[in-house]
């Protein structure tokens, strides 16, 4: 799939409903603890880590993302000085230093559920203690009648609430569901107590 940043914004309405109020749920989520250091999986054109970074003005962002070209238009809004962008798969290892806060908006959901587990092992492995990770994304709900999001065979996959929930517990986050409105959720894991 190729994406465009500059029409990615109007695409991305069209495509999921209540996406502005997902947008608020994900920072919102973020709240209660002390961030300084963001990793953002699948940055697209950087609205969700400027939002993040707006919300958390101490913190600097490292984002990932698959596309050249929304890695160029995030560019265009982020500052340089306080996020670093790069070029990379959500199956690759993820960036080897601490996060304090892992977030991603849209794109969990195009990795199939033996991905989504190991991945939340990674990201487990990448937070710092008393860390958080919030996802926001497009899932399989438990009403046939609300899927209401078209998902494109062989590109996107998502997966039940419960898997998730069950993948962050194996991956040793403490989870819950913070929000849901049809086939969205957001899901804040936290890394529990030592």
């Amino acid at each position: 799939m190729t994406w465009d940043p500059d029409t990615y914004p109007a695409t991305i309405r069209d495509e999921i409903h209540d996406y502005d109020e997902l947008q608020e749920q994900v920072v919102t989520a973020t709240s209660g603890i002390s961030v300084r250091n963001i990793l953002e999986l699948g940055v697209g054109a950087g609205e969700t880590a400027a939002r993040l970074l707006r919300a958390h003005p101490q913190a600097r962002l490292v984002g990932i993302d698959s596309s050249e070209a929304m890695l160029r238009g995030a560019e265009e809004i982020l500052s340089p000085q306080r996020a670093t962008l790069l070029l990379q798969h959500l199956s690759a290892p993820l960036p080897e230093r601490r996060f304090d806060l892992v977030v991603s908006a849209l794109a969990i959901h195009h990795l199939e559920g033996d991905a989504k587990a190991d991945l939340f092992r990674s990201v487990r492995n990448c937070l710092a203690p008393g860390g958080l990770f919030v996802v926001g994304d497009v899932v399989v709900p438990e009403d046939p009648e609300d899927a209401v999001i078209g998902n494109e065979p062989g590109y996107d996959f998502p997966s039940t609430i419960d898997d998730q929930l069950r993948w962050l517990t194996e991956a040793g986050f403490l989870a819950r569901v913070v929000w849901t409105c049809r086939d969205l959720a957001v899901v804040r894991a936290e890394v529990p107590p030592p």
